[in-house]
């Protein structure tokens, strides 16, 4: 059936550089946007770039990308992940975001950027690497939702 439970994972760059009053705009075009179709998900913004997860019925999700992929905003739209889901991760959640920061001290010794992973040609550790931001940002929130 179309309108099963799915979810995209997909990462893109931004046009230009956004700022926090920009960032914020579309933050909340995108949460009305999600109520209206009911999706959740979460979105992350770092360095130029955003990793967005979107869940909710199918064609919902596939009308986000489609619209996603031909806003002006972004280039370079990749979808990282697209399949059927049991369940959300993100119910409570009409877009949970957060603005990643840029280290300007080495990492320590172990540590991977979960967007570099998410380049990775093998679509297993593409999903594992979803798979640990999704319970890194779920924890460091402290489940809250937005």
């Amino acid at each position: 059936m179309a309108d099963d439970l799915y979810t995209m994972t997909y990462s893109s760059t931004a046009a230009e550089p956004f700022g926090e009053d920009e960032l914020a705009q579309l933050l909340e075009s995108s949460r009305v946007a999600n109520v209206g179709t009911d999706l959740s998900g979460l979105l992350l913004y770092r360095g130029g770039r955003f990793l967005q997860v979107l869940e909710g019925p199918e064609s919902s999700v596939r009308d986000a990308i489609d619209r996603i992929g031909r806003d002006s905003r972004h280039r370079d739209v990749r979808v990282l992940v697209s399949e059927p889901i049991a369940e959300r991760r993100f119910a409570d959640w009409t877009m949970a975001y957060e603005q990643l920061g840029e280290s300007t001290s080495p990492p320590p010794e172990g540590f991977r950027d979960s967007f570099d992973d998410l380049e990775s040609a093998d679509a297993t550790v593409t999903a594992r690497a979803i798979a640990d931001l999704t319970l890194w940002f779920r924890v460091r929130s402290g489940q809250r939702a937005t």
